[in-house]
């Protein structure tokens, strides 16, 4: 394949969407060699259909303030690849979302979903509409209006949305009732659902619970484990939480959290009731850290700082994309750094990426490593098809194996010839190759 020509197509085509080309590239890049071993994807023109989203689905949400005022705001669905069964991916309420972004987000989510060996596509979607500061009755009215239009493209078989930034249990309960009361049909469309309407356990925590076992799986393979590593982490979340709350089981002591006003950094270790605490945090609606301080005076905070400064043998990145860049690679490898393990999707620059690879840092993509959310969306739906729930232990059982096997495949397609693991050209090829001989298979329509 010319990979010049058609990024440089891709780039004509998408102006200003710098990171679904930036995924894209990284994607492209690393299975280069797949494509040109297998003449039967260029034959069948994969690579240019793959980096297409079948459709994008954009309209306004009108929607009535507390004081009766009407604001409208812009929505989206990108439904990107269902080749290995129907759309799966998120919903992001956040100022920040644009179409190009929500590509970016969807065209990862088909390699992560192929990852887990579920039968879920890629898809991501949601609007620049911000929760912060609105009231429940405003975030209802506006769920309500959102799935009012959204309803008409999804369905437990075509496309199954979830949460992501500023759409937790809250939104997902608003959304669901009113999908519900439209279709008139009580069926798995949603995960991340009440626990007492079809939700499953431990899905909260499932992508910082799956982070964490990648990341052990890495450090297996240098006969190391998470007993007695510090670790840094980044955001104060759901995937932030989960990985705490992990890492913190398997004997590792997590040293910070982040948020748009800073980080803190507590040396005594985030753990028991300052776990606890997050949840209490994170329900505030404030968006910051620093209040992290006033019940543990003994942690400090540094504002507009991130965490990547502090001496750490493991890094976790849990924010957003595009958070750790080349000097913060640099900070992370100058104080020892063994293993950098992605809760969220695309956190790290190209620059920092190359650079971790560069000096043979395990170095965990989101793809892999934070494909526990999604999995345990997949278990959610299977447990609502079969109308029953998993208690939780057999929840991340399931969850644990599927986090292994991923790490499998990624050895399988990233082992080089010095014995090290490339895990972005090992998730890459690996989710690749199932999703292209899946629309081989199903032919050009």
């Amino acid at each position: 394949m010319n990979l010049e020509k058609i990024l440089s197509d891709l780039e004509k085509r998408n102006p200003g969407q710098e990171e679904f080309l930036q995924a894209v590239k990284e994607v492209l890049e690393t299975i280069e060699d797949v494509v040109k071993d297998n003449p039967k994807y260029e034959a069948a023109n994969i690579i240019e259909r793959i980096i297409e989203p079948d459709r994008i689905i954009k309209f306004k949400v009108q929607w009535v303030d507390d004081k009766g005022k009407v604001h409208v705001n812009r929505a989206y669905r990108v439904q990107f690849n269902n080749a290995i069964g129907p759309y799966k991916g998120g919903c992001r309420f956040h100022p920040s979302v644009t179409e190009g972004g929500l590509k970016f987000l969807g065209f990862e989510q088909i390699f992560k979903n192929s990852l887990t060996t579920l039968p879920m596509g890629g898809a991501k979607g949601g609007s620049d509409f911000d929760p912060k500061g609105k009231s429940p009755a405003e975030i209802m009215r506006f769920c309500q209006a959102f799935m009012a239009e959204l309803y008409k493209y999804i369905g437990a078989d075509i496309d199954i949305p979830a949460g992501d930034i500023g759409v937790g249990g809250r939104e997902i309960g608003y959304m669901y009732g009113m999908y519900k009361k439209i279709v008139g049909d009580h069926t798995g469309v949603f995960t991340g659902k009440g626990r007492n309407w079809g939700g499953s356990l431990i899905r909260p925590e499932a992508t910082g619970f799956g982070n964490v076992y990648f990341a052990e799986e890495m450090l297996k393979t240098r006969g190391e484990n998470m007993k007695g590593k510090i670790v840094t982490v980044s955001g104060f979340g759901n995937v932030s939480w989960g990985a705490i709350t992990k890492a913190t089981q398997l004997g590792a002591k997590v040293v910070t959290i982040s948020g748009p006003d800073g980080y803190v950094y507590d040396p005594d270790g985030i753990s028991g009731e300052k776990i606890d605490f997050l949840l209490e945090l994170r329900a505030s609606n404030q968006d910051i850290v620093k209040p992290y301080t006033y019940e543990f005076p003994n942690a400090q905070f540094f504002e507009g700082k991130r965490p990547w400064e502090v001496k750490c043998d493991i890094a976790m990145p849990c924010a957003i994309q595009n958070e750790l860049n080349l000097e913060d690679a640099k900070n992370l490898i100058n104080n020892g750094v063994l293993c950098v393990s992605e809760g969220a999707n695309m956190p790290c620059t190209p620059e920092a990426m190359n650079h971790f690879l560069k000096n043979k840092i395990l170095y965990g993509p989101g793809k892999a490593s934070n494909a526990g959310g999604v999995a345990t969306s997949g278990l959610e739906q299977t447990q609502n098809a079969m109308k029953l729930n998993w208690p939780s232990d057999e929840v991340e059982e399931k969850l644990h194996k599927i986090m292994k096997d991923i790490h499998e495949a990624c050895l399988k397609h990233g082992k080089e010839e010095d014995g090290f693991v490339n895990y972005v050209k090992g998730s890459n090829v690996a989710g690749f190759i199932k999703v292209a001989d899946a629309m081989i298979d199903q032919g050009v329509i």
